[in-house]
């Protein structure tokens, strides 16, 4: 429902400038900023209370892991699809390219369909590596219960592997970075790209997109109200150095509008006695810590 959006590189580039490994936030001359479980589960409606994504690395050969693809994804990928436990982002592209649901589809076709697509939505936009080229088959495990993995707490996992590349891309020499970059930006939009003087948001053609939650699907997440056509013809966006001349500007944090619509649409699936948890966020490996608290007085 959200689509994917243009990056903004400049934008980007400019908060990794300001990001501080110590304290897990963006600095800025008004004070702090930090992407939370709030902005997780109200951007993206994703789950932020449940069992924690870890396991174990288990070492397959590569026929081991095509035949593990087969099972539960539909097929089994080239080896030069595979690198180690990681699957090339085209493959399954190109496979589910090939499949078409209809009512008469069977049943085991739609579930491995459905893994497929959950490991675009991981590899690509939830948590993709710098490269974007590869989604690890570890995720797959999750996903073995199609049914059980909505208990998992995939909001903590998207904000665990973002902050660890946030960490790593604020390293000097560091060129490239991974992580939820989508939400990143959606983030900025939303909560300081409109208290800064002369860096509008790029609604130019269309607005934001009307969501009709009168469906069978769950409500549309905030983050959809960006699924439009962006043009960034009203947003300075030539060098990195006027961003970071305009974001000094900025006065304060803009609250969610949690009287919306939008938002009320879907605010029942909210856990906010969690936005506020001073608590590590796990995703296998990857642990590293939540501090709403310096930032509490920001958080609707």
């Amino acid at each position: 429902m959200c689509g994917r959006i243009q990056y903004d590189c400049h934008l980007i580039t400019a908060l990794v400038e300001r990001w501080r490994s110590e304290t897990h936030s963006f600095h800025f001359r008004v004070g702090e900023a930090i992407i939370t479980l709030q902005d997780v589960q109200v951007i993206w409606g994703l789950p932020i209370d449940g069992e924690p994504v870890s396991g174990t690395d288990l070492e397959r050969t590569s026929v081991q892991w095509q035949e593990y693809c087969m099972q539960y994804i539909g097929f089994a990928p080239e080896d030069g699809a595979l690198k180690g436990s990681r699957l090339q982002v085209k493959a399954i592209i190109e496979h589910i390219s090939h499949v078409h649901i209809t009512p008469n589809t069977p049943h085991l076709t739609v579930i491995q369909y459905a893994r497929a697509v959950a490991l675009l939505l991981l590899g690509g936009t939830m948590c993709p590596d710098s490269s974007g080229n590869f989604v690890s088959l570890l995720y797959l495990a999750k996903l073995e219960d199609i049914v059980a993995a909505r208990n998992y707490s995939w909001g903590s996992t998207v904000l665990a592997f973002l902050y660890r590349e946030l960490c790593n891309a604020s390293e000097k020499g560091k060129a490239v970075i991974g992580g939820a970059l989508q939400l990143v930006q959606i983030w900025a939009w939303s909560r300081i790209i409109p208290l800064c003087p002369g860096l509008g948001a790029p609604r130019v053609h269309m607005g934001p997109h009307q969501i009709d939650n009168n469906r069978v699907l769950p409500g549309a997440p905030y983050g959809a109200m960006w699924n439009c056509e962006h043009t960034f013809t009203r947003t300075v966006r030539t060098t990195v150095r006027v961003i970071r001349d305009i974001l000094d500007e900025m006065q304060y944090d803009q609250p969610y509008d949690m009287e919306s619509n939008v938002i009320m649409a879907y605010a029942g699936d909210f856990n906010p006695q969690l936005w506020r948890s001073i608590c590590p966020l796990i995703f296998y490996a990857i642990v590293e810590m939540h501090h709403p608290e310096r930032v509490f007085a920001s958080l609707g």
